[in-house]
């Protein structure tokens, strides 16, 4: 029987440059939940998403998986987990679908040329599949990186860091419905966004770093 899926942040402190950015943090995120981490800028949204999947470590406090720190815990929580950061993290001298092969293989999770490009057709890129990034506008690269969202959906927790930012309207009705669809089969979904974005989950929650820091 699969275990049941636990996200936990407990009494979670971060500091950047001298300054507290937040401190006694503490949530649960299970399957179907979805945490919006909003606040100003500075306040420390990417940072804890980055604390979150173990690309730094926080100040105070621990992050679990399973009940388990997660840097004890790193080959199992790696293989339940898929990161988008901020920056889209595309290589200009390489094509669309070579930037998806190579970005689900530094993941742990290679896949074919033709996943990569029915990937991106499913993101309305087929005909710039064979086209240099750097031929393309700052929406198709972001559209570029959101291709892993197609091919690495068996990750049961999500953490995207402003996954609708340089979206068209229609682009960004599309990927609301695929995170709808990973929430409904039992994922979970951590995010930032500036976008008013309401998505439909079993328990959708935001949190407010701006007012975290205030406390």
């Amino acid at each position: 029987m699969e275990k049941r899926m636990s996200l936990q942040a407990c009494q979670l402190a971060c500091m950047r440059g001298g300054r507290s950015l937040f401190h006694g943090l503490d949530f649960t995120l299970e399957a179907g939940d979805a945490l919006r981490v909003s606040g100003a800028n500075g306040s420390g949204k990417s940072s804890l998403l980055r604390l979150l999947c173990g690309l730094s470590f926080p100040s105070a406090g621990e992050v679990r998986w399973q009940g388990r720190d997660i840097r004890s815990a790193r080959e199992e929580y790696g293989a339940a987990l898929l990161y988008l950061g901020h920056a889209n993290g595309v290589k200009d001298d390489l094509l669309a679908w070579e930037n998806v092969v190579v970005a689900s293989t530094l993941a742990g999770r290679p896949v074919s040329r033709s996943q990569a490009c029915a990937a991106l057709s499913a993101l309305g890129l087929g005909p710039q599949a064979h086209l240099p990034t750097l031929a393309l506008s700052q929406g198709q690269r972001k559209r570029v990186a959101l291709a892993r969202l197609h091919l690495q959906q068996e990750a049961r927790l999500w953490i995207l860091d402003e996954p609708f930012a340089a979206l068209d309207t229609a682009t960004i009705a599309a990927l609301t419905l695929t995170l709808e669809r990973h929430l409904a089969q039992g994922g979970a979904l951590v995010y930032t966004t500036h976008q008013p974005v309401a998505l439909r989950a079993p328990r959708a929650r935001t949190l407010d770093l701006s007012m975290e820091a205030a406390c």
